[in-house]
Formats: structure tokens, sequence, C-alpha cells
């Protein structure tokens, strides 16, 4: 379940940055995979004495840099559309920067943190926390990689259209975070 973001967020990825390699996307899955990891391993070691500060304000910076980078990627593509041959050239020249990657791992992995505290809350062992660290990043890893690839096969289906629809992706995450938190939490 933690690795569904991810994946949406990869899956945006491939759509949008056309000139990923199998570089890029191993870096796109190692990053939300050792964020997804890291996140319920930081909330463990922090154990229950932030989880009222976080678990308030996790969705509002989850929406907030999800929305941001769709929004950059929104109106790059919009600038994309003005003629054939610029567009193609802005979706081939889209590239993710390592700061925008990094961006996207944290929003999605935020509520992996609470994840970590809740392994404190029903008393798992070091071990049994390692083990299921070790499934949630190997799991993010694989489901983001394989999304990467989905998103760029159906990104050169789509041409200059993918980067639009790259961000409109990634701010509906960000608004399903901000939503099921608001009205379902």
């Amino acid at each position: 379940g933690l690795s569904m973001d991810a994946l949406a967020v990869s899956v945006g990825d491939g759509l949008s940055f056309k000139k990923m390699r199998l570089g890029g996307a191993l870096a796109i899955a190692a990053a939300f995979g050792i964020f997804q990891a890291g996140m319920p391993l930081l909330g463990y070691f922090l154990g229950s004495m932030f989880i009222e500060i976080i678990a308030g304000v996790d969705h509002y910076i989850a929406f907030a840099l999800l929305a941001f980078i769709g929004g950059q990627m929104l109106v790059s593509g919009i600038r994309g559309l003005g003629g054939k041959e610029k567009a193609a050239e802005t979706v081939a020249e889209a590239e993710l920067s390592f700061p925008k990657l990094m961006l996207q791992a944290v929003a999605t992995s935020i509520d992996a943190l609470v994840v970590g505290v809740s392994f404190v809350a029903m008393g798992l062992t070091a071990f049994e926390t390692a083990v299921g660290v070790i499934t949630i990043g190997v799991t993010t890893f694989a489901l983001s990689l394989a999304g990467v690839y989905l998103g760029r096969k159906f990104g050169v289906l789509l041409g200059a259209k993918a980067e639009l629809i790259g961000g409109v992706i990634l701010i509906a995450i960000g608004a399903k975070v901000l939503i099921e938190h608001l009205f379902f939490a």
C-alpha cells in the first residue's frame, strides 16, 4: 500500500521525461525505494515523540510538494503545446533533476514515517521492523522501476501531451493524500 503513490509518480515520470534511460529509471526506483524504507525506519527510531506533530501536517507537506512539481510540469507542457515542433522539442528535452527527484521521494514517503511510529505502537521488535522496512523498500523499488517503463511506453504514444498528463497525475496524487487525511482519517 505504501508503494502505490511511488508507483503512480514513477509512471508520471516515465510519461514526462523522454530522455529516460536505464540509469534514470534505476535512480527513480532507488530514490523511492530508499525513502519508502527509510521513513518507517526513521519513524521507528523517533517513536511516538513527534507523532502528533507529523500526523497533523504530513498531508499538507505531501500535497504542497506534489502540487508544486506537478504545476511546473503543467506549465512546461502548456508552453510546449505552442506548435508540434516546439512541443516535441519540449518533451524530448524534459529531464528529471535531482532536486525534483528528492522532492518526489520525500512527498511520496512522508506517510511511511507514521507507519514506522505504528511499528513501535504495535510492539514490533527491531528484527520485525527491519523485515518490514526491507520489504517496503524492495517492493517500492520494483514497482517504481516497472512504473517508469510503463509510463515511458505510454509517453511515446501520447507525444507532447505526456508532460501535461504527468503533471496532472502528480497534482491528483497530492490532492488524494490531502483529501484522505482531511476527510477519511
